[in-house]
């Protein structure tokens, strides 16, 4: 079996190409089926895609990628399956999914983790936002051969447009990556963690004042892991810029994980995976309930479920005094994890598309 991938990034840089299929590329390679990776971006505009300036460069690199569609397109002819994450080009509309689907008949699998179909402009991309083409995602979904979802919500949409729409959830290769268990009895200062991207940063406000109370009373860090430094009132607010050659080992600082959202239908497509890789570690994970969060964490047994400041505050300062509490809850997330959002446990399902 040949696999096309066509995905946005170069392979091991975003963390949404990475959690959802690169890590399943070892399982490819154990059934026999071969597989070529084509990315939009090169490596050289990843480098400045992010940056502020290079806008000369950056729209070359955009331009180079639509050229290496175009060729890419000559040579789909031999591939069994063309596996399309989020979009063939990140501008403009569905040209190169309708030529594959319908001109070359191609069987697509097209896959998504977020509400890709609603508009998120954010300061990094308010330049491309004009000509993104959000509504392109459900003419995809009616194109393609199956739809791959990261969780119910995401699935009922596509499923308006394509009946076989299945949930493929984002997970943690617990053996290879995400495979040590925090201590959390060991000595040393109380480490509260949040990590993600710059567009995520806006959801910690919700828990500043919830910070700023109990530092007051407490010695603990409230570490920020992300490609940005926020901007917070918090005088335990240390930042640390996110590195993937050390990431598992600074996520293991954390003795907790927050995952504050707020409820509106762009965050309703969340697939829980900060959540999730605090819970890995063995880490209890406090969530805002919000889309997959409420499935993934069981209040009061791998974490805790805050709706309220009150709600996050008692559940910070629970776990801020008891160690054994600590401990409890994180070996309960990392068994939620090894049971239901492991890559050893979803392998099948993966593999499945592909049938």
């Amino acid at each position: 079996m040949q696999i096309l991938f066509l995905v946005p990034y170069p392979t091991g840089k975003a963390p949404s190409q990475r959690f959802r299929f690169e890590q399943y590329f070892d399982a490819l390679d154990k059934v026999g089926y071969k597989y070529r990776v084509a990315p939009f971006i090169s490596e050289a505009t990843w480098r400045i895609l992010y940056l502020p300036g290079h806008q000369v460069r950056k729209a070359l690199g955009i331009l180079g990628g639509f050229v290496r569609r175009t060729a890419q397109l000559l040579t789909a002819g031999s591939y069994d399956y063309v596996f399309i994450h989020r979009e063939a080009s990140p501008i403009g509309p569905p040209v190169f999914e309708w030529l594959l689907a319908k001109v070359w008949g191609k069987k697509i699998i097209y896959d998504f983790d977020d509400a890709i179909w609603i508009p998120n402009t954010s300061a990094a991309n308010k330049i491309v936002a004009g000509v993104k083409w959000h509504h392109k995602v459900d003419s995809i979904c009616r194109w393609a051969y199956k739809v791959s979802c990261g969780n119910a919500y995401l699935r009922d949409y596509a499923r308006q447009f394509n009946p076989r729409a299945v949930i493929n959830p984002t997970t943690i290769d617990t053996v290879h990556l995400h495979n040590q268990v925090r201590d959390q009895a060991a000595p040393g200062r109380l480490i509260i963690g949040w990590t993600g991207t710059h567009s995520t940063l806006k959801y910690i406000a919700q828990v500043v004042p919830v910070l700023a109370k109990l530092e007051q009373e407490f010695d603990f860090e409230f570490r920020v892991i992300s490609n940005q430094p926020p901007e917070l009132p918090l005088r335990s607010l240390v930042y640390q810029p996110w590195r993937k050659e050390t990431e598992i080992a600074d996520l293991l600082a954390f003795h907790v994980g927050l995952m504050p959202l707020e409820d509106d239908k762009w965050a309703q497509g969340k697939c829980a995976f900060k959540a999730l890789q605090y819970m890995s570690l063995g880490e209890p994970a406090l969530v805002s309930p919000v889309g997959m969060n409420t499935e993934v964490v069981t209040d009061g047994l791998n974490g805790n479920i805050c709706t309220t400041p009150a709600e996050w505050e008692a559940a910070l300062r629970r776990l801020l005094l008891d160690s054994a509490l600590r401990t409890r809850m994180g070996l309960a997330a990392r068994r939620t994890v090894e049971q239901r959002y492991s890559v050893v446990a979803n392998e099948p399902n993966f593999l499945a598309l592909f049938s």
